[in-house]
């Protein structure tokens, strides 16, 4: 490989792009600090990209970026594999006390070398055995159930599994994975108390930030933004994590419904460029559709609860995934995923009770302060790393 890579007591190994403007970058950057924090130290290895270099090292961590940009995902997540088994082999394996991952591709080859190396935590955030078929339509059963042993063995290897909400715990459980072995710990946010007005701000607006999936329902948001045209003021922004080119076809059938004027896009803003969009919004929504990931998988969406940090309510799809978060008209607003109409009229109530919208953003933001900050997630994790690392 013919890098520097110093010898470290941890490694956190996510087949995500690091740093980028998705929900995930921020989750790994949260739990990678927190896990070397407790080690003294770590290798972050990742997924890099066109703009990012491939080796750096900040202090006592390095960051190794796998930097083949192939087109398929499955030949890409093989190779990412292949190259962190070799630097496993390369020496890493002899220093490690303690190793965490999100995927299988992260997984199987650091469960592999562990026994009596070092101890493992599987961070359990999706599989790609649900999310793929959503992505990749025409990928075949065999495939499929290839991908879940992989996730079915690093689920049975790793010493501790850590899933970020109660239905995924579910869902492992239904899979076999003993309950005792998995903690729950809820994403996190900081609280945002307000930043000066984007100058380019319509006066009101609702908001849609995040990725561009199927399973997140942008759809479903622009056809009930058709059904509230007769309110003269409002306009939705679109703040995307993901190039411009990604969203097309959002931006054809926002032209198709006669909504296109009433829509700002943005796109891949950093967390300091967010911030003062989801701050200054009237009310932030989270349209998630009735799927498999959503239903079976299970998430925790930093959308809602950064909008939630900033005291914006969440109008959102009432789902399991959801009502860990939310409180209806307690904290938020939640309507029947995946009806136009049903998010309209939830928003037209909304947008006729601004003091109503006030006091529920009031205590969205106190239930984030009470328990949902990246402090409380992190000292949760922590403690884990440390039983590991002491040997308990």
């Amino acid at each position: 490989m013919n890098l520097p890579l110093q010898s470290h007591p941890a490694l956190y190994a996510a087949f995500d792009v690091y740093p980028s403007a998705k929900g995930a970058a921020t989750h790994i950057q949260q739990a990678a600090q927190t896990l070397f924090d407790a080690a003294g130290g770590g290798l972050l290895y990742v997924l890099g990209n066109e703009r990012l270099p491939r080796f750096q090292r900040e202090g006592a961590v390095e960051i190794l970026r796998f930097g083949r940009l192939l087109d398929n995902y499955l030949h890409r997540a093989l190779a990412y594999s292949a190259e962190l088994q070799a630097v496993l082999e390369d020496g890493l394996q002899d220093s490690l006390q303690i190793a965490q991952f999100r995927d299988p591709w992260s997984g199987i080859p650091l469960v592999r070398r562990a026994t009596g190396r070092y101890r493992t935590i599987y961070e359990v955030n999706g599989l790609p055995s649900v999310e793929l078929p959503m992505a990749y339509p025409k990928i075949g059963a065999a495939t499929l159930g290839k991908i879940r042993a992989l996730e079915d063995e690093c689920l049975t290897r790793a010493d501790r599994i850590v899933v970020p909400s109660g239905v995924i715990r579910d869902n492992l459980a239904r899979r076999g994975v003993a309950p005792e072995r998995v903690s729950v710990i809820p994403n996190g946010t900081e609280l945002n108390h307000g930043h000066a007005r984007p100058e380019d701000a319509p006066k009101r607006y609702i908001l849609y930030f995040g990725a561009v999936q199927p399973w997140q329902g942008l759809d479903v948001l622009l056809r009930a933004l058709q059904r509230l045209q007769d309110i003269p003021d409002l306009h939705l922004v679109i703040c995307c994590s993901v190039k411009s080119r990604r969203a097309k076809g959002y931006q054809k059938l926002a032209e198709k419904l006669g909504v296109a004027e009433r829509i700002t896009w943005l796109h891949r803003l950093n967390k300091e460029e967010l911030a003062p969009w989801v701050s200054n919004a009237y009310i932030s929504v989270a349209p998630l559709t009735e799927c498999a990931r959503n239903i079976d998988q299970g998430c925790c969406p930093l959308k809602i609860l950064e909008s939630m940090g900033a005291g914006v309510p969440v109008i959102a799809s009432d789902l399991p995934v959801v009502r860990e978060l939310v409180e209806h008209r307690e904290n938020g607003y939640l309507v029947a995923p995946e009806r136009p109409a049903e998010l309209a009229r939830g928003l037209r109530v909304l947008l006729d009770y601004p003091d109503t919208v006030a006091q529920m953003g009031a205590a969205a933001q106190r239930k984030i302060a009470e328990g949902l900050q990246w402090s409380h997630a992190n000292a949760a994790l922590q403690q884990i790393h440390v039983e590991l690392i002491s040997g308990k």
